[in-house]
């Protein structure tokens, strides 16, 4: 491979195929080693090497991390895991020539480029990786919109086509960038691809001036639902009505379901007798991963969720935690009715109160399930000792990114240090000597950071101020209120117990403040729908123990999972 020359884009390479979707991607690489470079359309165009390893096909995102303009300098890096380069030719030539690991969890090396048959057609997606200058704008169509919000209605109109009863959008670069980056305009795309997308805006371009962005590059998810995203200077890019849960209106919404504004929850904050056990763990929809019927940790789809893992960073991740977990405890998608039904405004009142016995169960519920699914995460790892460590890493830098200050979503948080705890995974002695050699710094978070933040948790102590968490460590407290004894002598637990009992009377007390720190870290958030659905509560238990076993006894089945998971970690790491 050659490096092209100054202002040579990258589609002239031949391992460049342009959009190109994941299926056909396999199809091209047929031996270990084998690579290509596209754009792909789940992930808002954006520029994806997928390589054959080990007889199977991961695909790893490339990162791109626009900078202030500058003379002498690039106008974005290129990221993979650590290391930054100024251009997508320059990354793929390190790792291929240097025969580099494109992750250190999955040791995959790209060797040999499958090249191109024919020309690569032009669409957003290649103008956006390229982002050339003679692209941004097109002759006589100057789009327009100033940097005040009463302007931004206006955003991706011409200016001809400003009073006119039709209007043409314009999607913009959905990159990561500066705060005081110029917007730069693609190519003109149907009206309806981004109407959606600019209405969930609308109600906050006149209340009052959107929040200054940070200074500092931060990552824009995309979306995975192949439109062109939309992107504007002040105002986030919120989803589209495509994840909506049931119970709530689409496109006609102001914003999507976490950002709903509470004026509508005011009316409900005072007590009020319920009606019915209230659930919030959505229906059985369809699912995009599972069939109608499925046997426990189908191969298929264990490797298509380790890709799906692999694709995204643990801060990412996080994230998709966080909303899922918001609606499983009721902080955020709440309906009106669901509101009348529990008598209080949000699931961080209602497990304090009798009648949420069944949220109880199904957030304890949830807990276990996440806790074994991570447990497997490792345990199933039968290949290289490294490949395990990796992995252990891995789930630390999730814990880390859900943490307090972070994502701030301790239950997450809590589910993650259960897997990493647990008996069968910290029984691995050579796995975690491997993890202190090869991720020191990993291993020092976890004994040093992580594991006396979940023992202060667990106690009824540490962190839980609103401003630093968004979603607060529920476990101790349902577990009390579900009637198990807490653990160690008597004095010691009687204090726990009063700690407990007063940390979910606070929690009670401040759900409002909780439900506004969590809508602050989800805005402007474009959730990958495969990621969230395979973090879901019901995926989860389908995943472990088919879709007959789910309908088993809870203790009979964590005990038969116990089993599976400790004839596992034998296997790894015979005892003697």
């Amino acid at each position: 491979m050659q490096v092209p020359q100054d202002g040579e884009d990258f589609a002239s390479q031949p391992w460049y195929h342009g959009p190109l979707s994941r299926q056909k991607a396999e199809a091209l690489l047929q031996q270990d080693g084998d690579f290509l470079v596209r754009a792909s359309g789940s992930r808002g165009g954006h520029p994806v090497i997928s390589c054959r390893w080990q007889g199977s096909a991961l695909h790893f995102e490339v990162l791109r991390v626009a900078l202030r303009p500058r003379p002498g300098r690039p106008t974005a890096l290129f990221q993979l895991e650590d290391e930054r380069f100024p251009s997508l030719t320059s990354l793929v030539l390190s790792y291929v020539t240097g025969q580099r690991p494109l992750s250190q969890a999955t040791g995959a090396v790209a060797s040999r480029p499958v090249i191109r048959q024919g020309p690569i057609r032009r669409s957003f997606s290649e103008d956006t990786l390229r982002g050339s200058p003679a692209l941004t704008e097109l002759p006589r169509t100057r789009k327009w919109s100033d940097s005040q919000p009463a302007g931004l209605e206006h955003m991706g109109r011409s200016r001809e086509d400003h009073c006119g009863p039709e209007a043409s959008a314009m999607p913009t670069c959905a990159l990561p960038r500066m705060g005081s980056d110029p917007v730069l305009l693609k190519t003109p795309a149907p009206l309806g691809s981004v109407a959606d997308s600019l209405r969930a805006s609308d109600g906050q371009l006149h209340a009052k001036a959107p929040t200054k962005p940070p200074r500092t590059p931060s990552l824009v998810l995309r979306d995975a639902s192949g439109r062109p995203p939309t992107y504007c200077e002040l105002v986030p890019r919120v989803p589209s009505a495509q994840g909506t849960p049931p119970g709530h209106s689409s496109p006609d919404t102001e914003a999507p379901w976490w950002e709903a504004d509470e004026e509508e929850e005011e009316e409900s904050r005072s007590f009020a007798r319920p009606q019915a056990e209230v659930s919030f763990c959505p229906p059985n929809n369809p699912s995009c991963l599972l069939g109608p019927q499925n046997r426990p940790l189908e191969p298929r789809v264990l490797s298509t969720l380790r890709g799906l893992f692999l694709e995204h960073h643990p801060g990412s991740t996080a994230l998709h935690l966080l909303l899922v977990d918001c609606q499983a405890t009721g902080l955020l998608g709440v309906t009106k009715a669901q509101r009348g039904a529990m008598g209080v405004a949000s699931g961080l009142e209602l497990l304090t109160l009798p009648h949420g016995h069944r949220l109880r169960l199904e957030l304890l519920e949830r807990h276990e399930a996440l806790a074994l699914a991570g447990a497997l995460a490792v345990l199933g790892c039968a290949g290289p000792l490294e490949e395990r460590a990796a992995t252990l890493r891995g789930l630390v830098e999730l814990a880390l990114a859900l943490g307090p200050g972070a994502a701030g979503d301790l239950p997450g948080l809590a589910a993650v240090m259960g897997a990493l705890l647990m008996p069968q995974v910290s029984r691995l002695e050579r796995t975690w000597r491997q993890l202190r050699r090869s991720h020191t710094e990993a291993a020092l978070a976890f004994e040093q950071e992580l594991k006396p933040l979940m023992r202060a948790l667990d106690e009824g102590a540490g962190p839980c101020d609103p401003g630093e968490v968004a979603l607060p460590h529920v476990v101790p407290a349902v577990r009390l209120l579900e009637g198990e004894e807490l653990p160690g002598p008597l004095d010691e637990s009687c204090e726990r117990l009063l700690r407990t009992l007063h940390r979910a009377r606070q929690m009670a007390q401040d759900a409002p403040k909780f439900r506004e720190a969590a809508a602050r870290r989800l805005r402007g958030f474009r959730p990958n729908p495969q990621l969230r659905e395979a973090l879901t509560t019901g995926f989860v238990q389908r995943l472990l123990w088919g879709s007959r076993g789910v309908g088993a006894p809870q203790a009979a089945r964590l005990e038969k999972f116990q089993r599976v998971l400790s004839v596992l970690s034998q296997r790894l790491e015979p005892d003697g």
